[in-house]
């Protein structure tokens, strides 16, 4: 049979955009949060995301209600029970996921692969709560989630050969290219990115340039798609801080250090795009 029944746990936006991912690839997906609220939102991205291929003329109607049929919902952790793979996909927060991995080993047939979608936290940290570490994985996919093609791999210290590669060969038929990296703060991609956009947050916090500034000499210096402060404003201000503050844990070294202004937005509530708010305004939809 292999792997059909596709769990998420966490509807946000890396949640949801998992889900729409996989029912895309025919897959049956149960995707639980904890609120119906949240539940709701989550298939409201899923249907607007899904209205645009419509309104282009690259999904049919049908098609687009036959993938929404292939989701899902519960506010119940024991709906996973029929799940072939589950993908967890909450807040960074060690506690909070740790708790969900214990339940989900509970919960969740001996040999179902749990994988998660964190893009900081030690794989190792995660797995050991478990009675299955060899079958704990991190699946590090990219924002917006059915777009872009990178997902990090990421092995923790007990990770077996065979679950490297069936998740290996689950990412390839979803259409993304696995990258196998190993379990150290922030992986391969924020380990990199991090530092840079905290760089561009010092450099705006000591007056260097302003918001534009900074952003125009990084997309035309350095052919960046976007600048590092959009950029922050996009991933979540809220995001960036919690891994750069498992970086600095983890590695002990100041030059993770998050800016001072950093911290103070988050304070603030002022976390980009999603609060509507950030190094930029955003108009509320």
């Amino acid at each position: 049979m292999g792997i059909q029944v596709v769990g998420v746990v966490g509807g946000g936006t890396m949640g949801n955009g998992i889900a729409q991912m996989a029912a895309a690839a025919g897959h049956p997906v149960i995707l639980v949060d904890r609120s119906a609220e949240f539940l709701q939102r989550a298939l409201d991205t899923i249907d607007k995301n899904l209205q645009r291929a419509v309104d282009k003329g690259t999904l049919t109607r049908a098609d687009k209600a036959a993938l929404l049929g292939r989701i899902t919902t519960d506010e119940t952790l024991e709906k996973q029970a029929a799940a072939d793979f589950v993908i967890e996909a909450v807040n960074e927060d060690l506690d909070l996921k740790r708790q969900i991995f214990k339940d989900l080993d509970r919960i969740c047939r001996p040999g179902v692969i749990l994988a998660t979608n964190t893009s900081s936290i030690s794989i190792t940290k995660i797995a050991a709560v478990t009675k299955r570490p060899e079958q704990v994985i991190g699946m590090h996919f990219m924002n917006p989630v059915p777009v872009m093609k990178l997902v990090e791999v990421i092995r923790g210290h007990a990770t077996s050969d065979e679950t490297w590669q069936a998740t290996r060969e689950l990412s390839e038929k979803w259409g993304k290219v696995p990258v196998e990296v190993h379990d150290y703060p922030g992986f391969v991609s924020n380990r990199v990115l991090m530092p840079m956009i905290n760089e561009a947050i010092f450099a705006l916090h000591e007056g260097v340039g302003s918001r534009e500034a900074i952003d125009t000499v990084m997309k035309l210096g350095m052919n960046h798609p976007m600048g590092p402060l959009t950029l922050a404003d996009f991933i979540g201000l809220d995001t960036c801080l919690a891994i750069l503050q498992v970086l600095h844990e983890g590695f002990g070294d100041p030059k993770y250090r998050p800016c001072p202004l950093l911290r103070k937005m988050v304070d603030a509530g002022h976390l980009g795009r999603k609060s509507g708010r950030g190094f930029y305004d955003y108009e509320r939809t």
